[in-house]
């Protein structure tokens, strides 16, 4: 527990030995971070539906984080180096699971707003469609909450990337590549895996055929268009 305010605050001298070292037990440290922060917040956006929702979801959103992870360690691995950050593949891997670690933390820490927000939403039933008012808000409200978690976490490694770059230019342009890479594949990994957004007429299901068409982008604006004018 003494580590955690550490891990949190992302402290640039003690995380970089952190990278040095790869020590097992902080990369198990990060994995069991997003299991369960990542896990109580898909509990909660499942449970706006019903208990199985709820599980499905608990263990689909870690998923995302993980597998967003491993694919955004080799990306940016190569991106890095392009940009004047002076990190091997491991150190990128192990900095890109650290951002998604603190990133759990911070969704778990939101788990009982999200559950406020859910609770005062009206319930999701046979008759809610995908143009519903409270499907809409509900679908931006809870994916704003993991993109600020996201960019938060990030945010938290300036300080570290400068002490990998040439310069404060190139901790910059590496940042906003990760986030950029963050936002791409990350959306679409939770596209198909469907964490929070689903289609109230079907079934409970852990991934539907229907999921692999479309994109992310596409149903987060069209929700945003439905809202806008249901106004």
């Amino acid at each position: 527990m003494q580590a955690l305010p550490v891990f949190l605050r992302a402290d640039p001298s003690t995380v970089r030995q952190w990278i040095a070292d790869w020590p097992s037990q902080f990369v198990w440290f990060c994995v069991v971070s997003i299991l369960l922060g990542a896990g109580c917040y898909g509990l909660v956006i499942g449970s706006w539906r019903d208990e199985l929702q709820a599980v499905y979801t608990g263990i689909k959103l870690p998923m995302v984080l993980l597998l967003t992870s491993v694919g955004n360690g080799l990306l940016n691995g190569m991106l890095a180096p392009l940009l004047g950050l002076n990190v091997t593949l491991r150190q990128s891997f192990l900095l890109v699971l650290i951002s998604f670690a603190v990133t759990a933390v911070l969704l778990g820490s939101l788990s009982p707003v999200a559950l406020f927000v859910i609770w005062n939403t009206p319930p999701l039933t046979g008759l809610t469609r995908l143009w519903s008012v409270e499907y809409g808000f509900l679908q931006l409200t809870l994916a704003t909450f993991v993109a600020g978690a996201g960019i938060a976490a990030n945010m938290r490694l300036l300080p570290l990337l400068r002490k990998f770059s040439r310069d404060a230019r190139s901790a910059r342009n590496v940042l906003l590549a990760w986030l950029a890479t963050n936002l791409f594949l990350g959306s679409q990994v939770a596209w198909v895996l469907r964490p929070f957004i689903w289609d109230p007429a079907g079934p409970s299901q852990f991934i539907g055929r229907q999921y692999f068409k479309g994109s992310f982008f596409e149903t987060v604006f069209n929700a945003a268009w439905r809202l806008i004018h249901s106004f």
